[in-house]
């Protein structure tokens, strides 16, 4: 079996069972531990603004990613060629991760030097910060390295990758991601890894919206008086 078949042809699947069976484990298991751990109030409010450069520059780049990568060549030419979709991918990835890349960098220096964020947290929040911080120089590298292939060509074997995934194919796909600079490999792989992290770390909070809170009835909190 070839490391490509391996790393992205099985892993992909390996990640993903991880992630599902550990994330319901986890909410079965240890649903109070099912949180973001904010230290936001521990920090002056500057921090506010690197948590929502942050957070606005990761959604986007995730929706990207999602659209981008799961989008048939067929489809997107119907508003937009190749090598056009090349570079909106390029400018907006690039514009949204440097906001991401800001508001990482100040989330990360505070972590490591701000003493009582630290004792708020764990060894898995720092460690899932420096793996996201890889993740996303990874990212911005693999922007410098399209310059070299503004065709397009590149975009469309990950993209071919990124489906055959989907569509159950981990042949065609480890065939597609093969040519590919090392990298976007490496890219992709610690993303997936991050699919793997996912169920043990903070990173929950993703998928956890209290919705419920829309149809709760209202309550009425009164504190009362001591009698002198």
């Amino acid at each position: 079996m070839s490391i490509d078949l391996l790393m992205f042809g099985v892993y992909p699947y390996v990640a993903l069972l991880i992630c599902l069976v550990g994330s319901w484990a986890r909410f079965d298991l240890a649903q109070y531990t099912w949180k973001a751990g904010s230290s936001q109030m521990l920090s002056h409010k500057g921090m506010r603004l690197y948590s929502n450069l942050f957070h606005v520059g990761v959604l986007f780049i995730l929706a990207g990613h999602f659209v981008g990568l799961l989008t048939p060549p067929s489809l997107y030419h119907l508003l937009i060629s190749t090598e056009n979709k090349q570079l909106l991918a390029m400018v907006s990835g690039g514009l949204f991760g440097v906001l991401c890349f800001i508001g990482l960098s100040g989330l990360l220096l505070r972590r490591l030097n701000d003493p009582r964020v630290r004792a708020s947290g764990n060894a898995s929040d720092l460690m899932i910060l420096l793996v996201l911080y890889a993740q996303l120089i990874l990212g911005l590298s693999t922007i410098v390295a399209s310059t070299d292939h503004l065709d397009g060509s590149v975009m469309l074997l990950l993209g071919a990758w990124a489906q055959s995934v989907v569509t159950l194919q981990p042949l065609a796909a480890a065939e597609a991601i093969a040519p590919v600079a090392l990298v976007y490999k490496l890219h992709v792989a610690l993303g997936l890894t991050l699919f793997v992290l996912f169920p043990f770390t903070r990173l929950v909070h993703i998928v956890s919206a209290p919705v419920w809170y829309l149809g709760r009835r209202y309550q009425i909190v009164r504190q009362k008086r001591r009698v002198a």
